[in-house]
């Protein structure tokens, strides 16, 4: 068999299996009910709702046994407008006097917060130093090290 031969009947294959996938597609498509609609969602009005509301409100007054007729529309009354309730002047400072006491017990908090950060970035500096002082040479630290002792032990000679 040659390499044209396998590819021809390889797709002899192919085409009769998409065939069977498309005749077993028809049979499901078939047998399957199409998507039910959906529906618009309902509204209703004001008053519609209110009506079913009092029904409701009726059923509940007949199952717990005292019917109790809801009024279609109850008679309003012209009730005197509610006290506005006021708070005396000195209510109102002892409030913002708590408030201000707040607001500076955060301040301070907060500065304290912020005060070890500003004395890390004092120390930054000294330890660039010490890195740069690693940086020399050990020959010439080692120098530098025995001029510093070198004129103390001259002065100790001398006198």
């Amino acid at each position: 068999m040659t390499i044209e031969t396998m590819i021809v009947e390889i797709d002899a294959e192919i085409a009769r299996l998409q065939q069977a996938r498309n005749l077993l597609d028809g049979l499901q498509s078939r047998t399957t009910t199409p998507a039910a609609a959906k529906r618009a969602k309902r509204r209703l009005s004001a008053a519609s709702r209110k009506k079913m509301a009092d029904a409701q409100r009726k059923r509940w007054a007949a199952t717990k046994g005292a019917v109790k007729p809801a009024p279609a529309e109850p008679a309003k009354e012209a009730a005197p407008p509610a006290k506005k309730r006021k708070m005396s002047a000195a209510a109102r400072k002892r409030i913002a006097d708590a408030q201000r006491k707040r607001w500076a017990a955060l301040k301070v908090e907060k500065a304290a917060k912020s005060a070890p950060a500003k004395k890390v970035a004092r120390k930054a500096p000294a330890k660039t130093a010490r890195k740069a002082a690693k940086k020399v040479p050990a020959a010439k630290a080692t120098k530098a090290a025995l001029e510093k002792t070198a004129p103390a032990s001259m002065e100790s000679a001398a006198s």
